[in-house]
């Protein structure tokens, strides 16, 4: 299982990183978890867009779901014509959501929506588990298992015992920090370095990888927060970094 990030911008495109996006792949099947605006360019780095398999939304904020509209494009208008649909896996109204964006109703003819719900799925050769987690709107966590080695990926969400869950002994927890590490943060939003540190502790992940870091926030003071709070490996996502379990 290879997970190569191709955005970690927070919120919004980054002056060096798209907003959120990461590339999964096992047995030649390639998963695009989240496609925040700016990361079709640099998606197309590490996969040519006619090879997606399939794509997982953990919601529909622009900033994760708003480069489903050039992937249409390159589906539909490909050199060797239109390509088969291909699943996407999302919340609720997640056809309705890209549709508006698109400023088209044909979709459809690109993508199969599926509609998530909390529990267990199968993605290509991944098992995958969703949890609803702590954000304004419906929003998943994942936890993605795969020859005998798991990576969590939190979405967006304050704290959250349900990702905690999700991040049981995991390999790899790739969790938001997009909160700056202040007192008084609001709830049920986004962590911050510490609480993101705090989690991995709790699930007695293996290694913490921060993502989703806001442009104006000083990743060098979440990454310290994060490291006092877990006793693991902590780093920080970058764009092209490639991370293989196993």
């Amino acid at each position: 299982m290879r997970l190569t990030m191709v955005g970690c911008s927070g919120s919004m495109p980054g002056p060096h990183s798209a907003a959120s996006c990461y590339l999964l792949e096992a047995d030649g099947f390639r998963l695009v978890v989240d496609l925040g605006n700016g990361a079709v360019g640099p998606l197309q780095r590490y996969t040519a867009l006619n090879r997606v398999n399939a794509v997982a939304l953990s919601h529909l904020h622009a900033d994760h779901c708003l480069d489903m509209c050039p992937l249409w494009v390159a589906r539909i208008y490909a050199s060797e014509g239109a390509l088969p649909p291909i699943p996407v896996y999302g919340p609720a109204g997640t056809a309705e959501r890209i549709a508006r964006a698109n400023d088209d109703p044909g979709v459809t003819s690109a993508f199969d929506f599926v509609t998530l719900t909390s529990g267990q799925h199968r993605i290509g050769p991944f098992a995958v588990t969703t949890g609803h987690v702590a954000h304004p709107v419906e929003t998943f966590a994942f936890r993605f298992e795969y020859g005998g080695h798991v990576l969590t990926y939190s979405g967006d969400t304050g704290e959250s015992p349900v990702l905690v869950e999700l991040a049981r002994s995991a390999d790899v927890l790739l969790c938001e920090a997009g909160f700056p590490d202040l007192p008084d943060l609001p709830p049920n939003l986004h962590l911050c370095g510490r609480q993101a540190g705090e989690h991995a502790a709790r699930a007695g992940a293996g290694r913490l990888i921060l993502t989703h870091l806001a442009p104006d926030n000083d990743p060098a003071r979440s990454l310290a927060a994060a490291a006092g709070a877990f006793g693991g490996a902590v780093s920080l996502a970058a764009p092209g970094q490639v991370i293989d379990l196993g």
